[in-house]
């Protein structure tokens, strides 16, 4: 039997032609659900078309940089406190993957894909619906990876200080190191792909902007298309509400799309009135449950597993 979780982390939500054939999952079971706040058309658009006025995104960054130079600085914000996508979010939008990366925005607007990536969609779709959702990366403990990092679900913590800025995430224990202290990104000479990239950023006010490059190539998710070593993203993160971390995201792989892409996550703070929650170390490995291995059908395994239902040992 197919567990309902990896059915919806598998979900794929795509341009309108592929989007039509996709199943409708359920809701995340994840959290306490909460009305996201609404992000209206007007404001989506204008923020799709922010980055298009520049060459490249790495351009955009600077160009906000210089205007921010000329402002007062604020205090940082106060970001303390365990978030998580879990209570706005779910598989049907974006949870655990990165089909939000390629479904339409609020306009109805699709992004503008290349036909590598439109192929590989259409690939991904027609696995998926015949339940092969193994993931080679996350079933043997590895990475999400960015900008996949973004989607996963789980609990998180912000660090501020005035130098760096430590993003993380419980799922793989993985930390994102955001440098505001005025150095550029990593010499050409120095540099090589990560999962986490090589990310820089400044503040704009209370708000943290970051430009993220040095990207290893990998899956955007379950049976979605693969970036290249050329993505690049650009972040704006602001704590819009006591209770809310916005994040602007304008993503530019030329493997994937013909012109950036904007999206917007949001996390929610986690209630914690004893203080009993924490950020603990993640090793899946240590977990009976997520000895998982690929089925000859292309389907995933939990070994050993009995779900219930005779001849179907092992079977999620």
């Amino acid at each position: 039997m197919r567990k309902q979780w990896i059915v919806l982390a598998s979900l794929i939500i795509v341009s309108p032609p592929l989007l039509a054939q996709a199943p409708a999952p359920a809701a995340s079971t994840q959290g306490p659900q909460q009305a996201p706040p609404k992000q209206s058309p007007e404001e989506w658009q204008r923020k799709h078309d922010m980055a298009l006025k520049y060459p490249s995104l790495e351009d955009f960054y600077l160009a906000m940089k210089k205007e921010a130079a000329g402002k007062p600085k604020l205090p940082l914000p106060d970001w303390s406190g365990l978030w998580t996508a879990d209570y706005y979010d779910t598989f049907r939008d974006c949870l655990g993957g990165g089909g939000c990366y390629f479904k339409p925005g609020p306009t109805g607007a699709s992004p503008k894909l290349t036909p590598v990536a439109l192929a590989e969609l259409k690939k991904g779709m027609e696995m998926t619906a015949k339940g092969q959702v193994y993931d080679e990366n996350l079933s043997n403990c590895g990475p999400a990876g960015f900008p996949r990092w973004l989607t996963e679900p789980f609990m998180r913590e912000e660090i501020v200080t005035p130098n760096e800025t430590w993003l993380l995430t419980e799922q793989m224990n993985e930390i994102r190191r955001v440098y505001t202290d005025g150095r550029e990104h990593t010499a050409e000479i120095d540099r090589y792909p990560l999962p986490e990239g090589d990310s820089i950023g400044f503040w704009d006010g209370q708000k943290l902007v970051i430009h993220t490059n040095q990207l290893d190539a990998r899956s955007m998710g379950r049976n979605l298309p693969s970036q290249s070593e050329q993505m690049q993203t650009v972040e704006i993160w602001e704590k819009t509400d006591p209770k809310t971390i916005t994040v602007d995201v304008w993503l530019m792989d030329p493997r994937l799309y013909t012109e950036p892409w904007y999206v917007r996550r949001l996390y929610a703070l986690v209630p914690n009135p004893k203080k009993d929650l924490r950020l603990r170390f993640w090793d899946c490995h240590e977990n009976p449950n997520n000895d998982v291995t690929k089925a000859p059908d292309g389907d995933t395994n939990f070994n050993g597993f009995d779900f219930g239902k005779k001849n179907d040992k092992s079977k999620q």
